[in-house]
């Protein structure tokens, strides 16, 4: 369950404020110029009011399996009243079965270190499903790389996470690499970010 700072419904995440700015100068230029791009797991919803006032041009579809945080995105929705931000879906992204059949993009910020792996192969699993050729599926968060040292705020973070829950932790990136390519998705960008997260977007390979 969420946790955070409250307003009403509308939760706060302190993170949010400081790594928007920069989620949305690499959103701009890879996202498509019109659609609608899926958000799988929006947490508190802050990121999908940032992005779709920043990009109103994109139909922004907010989702998350979370109770808390659908409502959390339907406060902070009705407050920002923008016509391109729709109503929060509930959606588990390790279902089979998504309450979505199509999308431009897919968005995913800081979701798969703090969920069970069949969240990741939910994820990529949905990407092949739901994306045309091209389409991007665009990862934020922190990751573990072969040949590069974790940082040591990103090692203690996977520590506290894995004793949260055994099933949490900081992903290897060629894992996730290999296991987007087994649903036709191909690694075409890896971004550095500040306070040593990632962002990595894949594209959908033409069938």
């Amino acid at each position: 369950m969420l946790n955070w700072p409250a307003e009403g419904d509308a939760l706060i995440a302190p993170a949010v404020a400081r790594n928007r700015d920069a989620i949305l100068a690499v959103l701009r230029r890879v996202l498509p110029a019109t659609g609608t791009v899926l958000e799988v797991a929006s947490g508190s919803g802050e990121h999908a009011v940032h992005v779709a006032r920043a990009l109103p041009n994109l139909v922004w579809q907010p989702s998350d399996p979370e109770p808390s945080a659908l409502r959390s995105v339907a406060a902070h929705a009705r407050h920002a009243g923008l016509p391109n931000l729709r109503d929060p879906l509930q959606l588990d992204a390790a279902a089979s079965d998504w309450p979505v059949k199509q999308a431009d993009a897919l968005v995913c910020i800081n979701m798969i270190h703090i969920a069970p792996w069949a969240a990741a192969e939910g994820l990529m699993a949905g990407a092949g499903r739901l994306l045309p050729a091209g389409a991007p599926l665009v990862l934020y968060g922190p990751f573990r790389e072969e040949g590069r040292a974790t940082a040591p705020s990103n090692e203690a973070f996977d520590a506290d996470l894995r004793l949260r829950d055994p099933r949490w932790g900081l992903r290897q990136l060629e894992e996730i690499a290999r296991l987007a390519q087994a649903h036709g998705l191909v690694l075409a960008e890896r971004v550095e970010m500040p306070a040593n997260n990632l962002i990595l977007v894949f594209r959908r390979a033409a069938p």
